[in-house]
């Protein structure tokens, strides 16, 4: 028997289906069957008399993705070694050392030990090199390779050694392999000289309702008063988990989201039950054009319940629910089974969602000019939309994803900065920097982080390293971009640094004063407590 979940997602994934496997098929028995014995005279041809020879597991799997690319871009095949890391991703945890790593120079350098894992509990540190596993040299790994050797099951040993910035011989560590939790709130904390509180969420996973409500306590005890929910490029995930979240913001008896789908059993209405941590407090929802499905069932609840203000950029606009369908080999397909509406009845769903090129591209989505649309008087021109009225008797509209109530657009970085990211300066950077000043910058800053947020300038002398740096990792270096960007890349160079000594909360910190979709969300809280009717 199949086992399924319910999974909304945008993320994009090799796809196919395994004919036959669909539970109580719709159309008649007979014709499947035919269309099934069709498929195996072919199948059996083939592999029997092609001119050379084939892999019959290929040709199905081809045959299986051929039949979901005929659907629509979000049914999709997972191979068995990609199911194993898409669980890994979606139920939290996977059995490993701890430590997140990028490879530079052919070396594996540690970007970032995952607290209480097995590498953190020695004292492994950010900046540390991996130069063996095992005895054996680690150098000239490639990214596979040393997750093939660094991961493996709970209990076991790996021996790493270690070079450390500083210490004159390789450092062992006897590593016993532990259960590691993927975390999907990546950061949250106080916002230093507030009581806003920002929690960023990166996916709706298992444990992600556990883990805002999680973050939402802690973030009170510190004094929190109003919250920022940051979905921005947040792919989406688990239907469950998106109703759970929005639940912690509304109040009991409000409909949530419901589906609908060709079948009666695909059909579910959601709603808000009692008790929610959250429900009396100001709330801003950041989203943008990569936020979607699940990210766009939680915004588009709070916008049509007038319950807080949406702002950023238009939602990526999937309003699709897919069934995951396990298969006996290890593999699995999700297949699109219904399509879900806000609590206004909206559907947000774009078009061309049978057209990948297109829609990957963006076809479809709402476009409005950057500012107030508390109204959404600037989505009026669009007359193929159709109007729905939130809570409060406002207009908003489906179709073209969720068009937040204040649109504030991104800055657009220049060639210089992307050359910077996809030649990855900036970690190789950092990894030399703080090779040298790395010793001095903890002791001065790592228990005074607001001091570091705030005093700390990321310097001439710096930038002029960092210019030699980007030269010899190959990228072209203009003038003129700089100057645009100077700050930017000023802000991303601190933030690893912040990255490097504290974590990921930090980092994004540091980001964030150079965000201005963030910086316009905290100055809007007054309109955000009125339209939600909050004392």
């Amino acid at each position: 028997m199949q086992t399924t979940k319910i999974f909304l997602s945008a993320a994009g994934i090799a796809v196919g289906v395994m004919l036959g496997v669909l539970v109580q098929p719709v159309v008649s028995d007979d014709n499947i069957f035919n269309q099934l014995r069709k498929f195996k005279e072919v199948l059996t041809l083939t592999t029997s008399n092609y001119v050379e020879e084939v892999d019959a597991s290929k040709l199905v799997e081809s045959g299986i993705r051929a039949v979901l690319s005929d659907l629509d871009v979000h049914s999709v095949y997972i191979p068995p070694q990609d199911k194993i890391k898409s669980d890994e991703d979606f139920q939290g945890s996977f059995e490993g050392i701890g430590v997140s790593f990028d490879i530079l120079r052919d070396t594996i350098t540690v970007m970032e030990v995952i607290g209480g894992g097995p590498s953190a509990r020695l004292g492994i540190l950010a900046g540390d090199k991996i130069v063996k596993v095992d005895g054996t040299s680690a150098v000239g790994l490639t990214t596979e390779d040393v997750m093939k050797r660094l991961k493996g099951q709970k209990g076991t040993k790996v021996t790493v050694h270690i070079h450390r910035a500083g210490e004159a011989d390789l450092l062992q560590f006897n590593i016993i392999r532990d259960k590691i939790p993927i975390y999907t709130v990546d950061a949250s904390f106080v916002v230093p000289g507030s009581d806003i509180g920002y929690v960023r969420v990166n996916r709706f996973a298992a444990t992600t309702s556990d883990e805002v409500s999680s973050a939402a306590k802690t973030l009170r005890s510190k004094g929190m008063k109003r919250i920022i929910l940051d979905l921005r490029w947040n792919p989406g995930g688990y239907l469950s988990q998106a109703h759970s979240i929005a639940d912690e913001f509304i109040p009991a008896g409000k409909k949530i989201v419901y589906t609908q789908g060709r079948r009666a059993e695909f059909n579910e209405e959601l709603n808000s039950t009692s008790g929610g941590e959250l429900e009396n407090i100001p709330l801003i929802v950041l989203i943008n054009e990569q936020s979607a499905s699940a990210s766009e069932i939680v915004a588009g609840a709070v916008q049509d319940l007038d319950r807080g203000l949406i702002v950023g950029e238009t939602s990526f606009g999937k309003g699709l629910v897919q069934q995951q369908f396990e298969l006996p080999d290890g593999s699995a397909f999700r297949l699109t089974t219904a399509k879900y509406y806000t609590p206004s009845g909206r559907s947000i769903q774009r078009p061309f969602y049978k057209d990948k090129e297109k829609y990957y591209n963006g076809a479809g989505r709402a476009q409005v000019s950057e500012g107030e649309n508390l109204s959404h008087s600037g989505e009026v021109a669009d007359s193929s939309r159709p109007k729905f009225k939130t809570a409060g008797g406002r207009t908003v509209y489906g179709g073209g994803g969720i068009v937040p109530d204040y649109v504030v657009k991104s800055d657009t970085l220049t060639d210089l900065y992307i050359a910077l990211v996809r030649k990855n300066v900036f970690s190789s950077f950092i990894d030399a920097f703080l090779a040298q000043q790395g010793t001095v910058l903890r002791t001065r800053y790592e228990k005074k982080f607001d001091d570091f947020l705030k005093n700390y300038e990321v310097d001439q002398s710096v930038m002029d390293a960092f210019k030699a740096a980007a030269l010899s990792g190959g990228v072209e270096w203009n003038d003129q971009q700089y100057s645009t960007d100077a700050i930017s890349i000023r802000t991303s160079v601190k933030a690893q640094i912040a990255r490097a000594i504290w974590g990921t909360s930090e980092s994004v910190a540091v980001s964030l004063s150079n965000d201005r979709q963030f910086q316009k969300a905290r100055n809007l809280f007054p309109e955000a407590g009125k339209i939600a009717r909050l004392r």
